[in-house]
């Protein structure tokens, strides 16, 4: 198939590709109704973030979503947003915007290839079945071109898949290796067995915790699908609102966002909730796919010992478990989820940038951060709580 036969087209509302040609490459294996792999790619997602206000004017985050077509059949889209700013991403490029500024240029707008405001990996060139080689690239080398034919000073790509990287590596972009702690399930039976697999200080540890988190005086429950009520998210909201104020200074996420979340996507959540004296105190929300279980936010009224790490981390591996999952990807940062089960883990970003000589400076950085973070791993994963023979074969 030659270059000339591939349409390439951005576009500004995802309403104008449609839900069944951008599912058709985002998600092609739940068209049997079973879940996706990754939810954040999905039509509904992508869309409560645009429809909500969480993306588009004054958020930073424009939407400008990219189309390969052949023949008028679409084969390949991406969620890419015009950004003037880095927040909501997680692979961290202040020190980038910084030098280049510093020397004279200009680093927002960039364009990023990104699920916004999620720290999860998944694949971020979606190709139709039997397009995969063909569409990635169509979608590499439209973004290339259409970020050098606007002037802009950089491309990026985060939490892509190691084999997109490794593809898109190969077309000229460069990659950035980072780490996350997640959880693996090595086929447990109950969160018992998963303790069984821990050396026996980690285990007191953890048993500890659990029986101090549960000893709070209240409930905790989990609630998914038709389980999830709007009140749900009242409570939610006021949780979210405290960690966005923290965090970022602002929430990420519109309330809009979640009533929207109520209509079409409460089928990929499990929210889990802790209720005393007859209300809701603190809460996690997990979005759930087809193989993992992603943990995405977290919030509280009230302080109790060790019910953070219960409903964030301890619930996730019990949910995690009862639907066989393989993984849980707890988020972004937080060295404090390794005693807890959860191992250092690879993620990946690609990054192209316009000006050649910041482009060299940017790579030798990035091979330097390479070697770092290989290391890390290798360390980190050594104090980990598993017995050897688990670290073993983990490995």
């Amino acid at each position: 198939m030659s270059k000339q036969e591939i349409e390439i087209r951005v576009v500004p509302h995802l309403s104008e590709i449609g839900q069944s040609e951008w599912d058709a490459c985002a998600c092609p294996e739940a068209a049997d109704g079973c879940a996706p792999h990754d939810p954040f790619t999905t039509y509904r997602f992508l869309s409560a973030l645009e429809e909500s206000g969480s993306v588009g004017p004054g958020t930073g985050w424009q939407p400008q979503y990219l189309t390969a077509s052949v023949e008028g059949q679409v084969i390949a889209v991406a969620p890419l947003y015009a950004k003037s700013h880095s927040q909501g991403e997680y692979i961290f490029d202040h020190s980038w915007a910084h030098a280049y500024e510093r020397a004279g240029g200009r680093y927002y707008p960039k364009l990023q290839i990104a699920v916004p405001h999620t720290p999860a990996t998944g694949r971020r060139f979606l190709t139709r079945p039997g397009f995969e080689e063909t569409g990635l690239a169509a979608l590499v080398q439209g973004a290339v071109q259409l970020t050098d034919n606007n002037g802009l000073s950089s491309l990026h790509v985060t939490f892509c898949t190691a084999a997109e990287a490794t593809a898109a590596e190969d077309l000229g972009l460069m990659v950035r290796k980072t780490q996350q702690f997640h959880w693996r399930n090595r086929g447990y039976d109950d969160f018992d067995a998963f303790l069984a697999s821990l050396n026996s200080r980690k285990r007191k540890n953890l048993r500890k915790e659990r029986a101090q988190a549960q000893g709070f005086g209240g409930t905790i429950r989990t609630f998914s699908g038709d389980d999830l009520r709007p009140e749900h998210w009242d409570a939610f909201w006021q949780f979210y609102q405290d960690t966005g104020a923290r965090k970022w200074g602002t929430p990420y996420l519109t309330r809009r966002f979640f009533d929207i979340a109520q209509d079409t996507l409460r089928d990929d959540m499990a929210l889990v909730l802790a209720e005393r004296d007859g209300r809701w105190v603190a809460g996690a929300l997990n979005f759930v796919g087809r193989e993992a279980l992603f943990g995405r936010y977290w919030g509280c009224i009230e302080h109790h010992p060790c019910l953070h790490f219960e409903l964030c981390y301890y619930q996730a591996i019990d949910i995690a478990i009862a639907r066989g999952l393989r993984t849980v990807e707890a988020g972004a940062q937080g060295e404090h989820k390794l005693a807890r089960g959860y191992l250092p883990t690879p993620t990946w970003s690609l990054h192209w940038m316009r000006d050649p000589g910041f482009a060299r400076a940017v790579e030798d950085y990035l091979h330097a951060e390479r070697n770092a973070v290989d290391e890390e791993i290798e360390i980190l994963t050594d104090y980990g709580p598993f017995k050897q023979v688990q670290i073993e074969e983990q490995e």
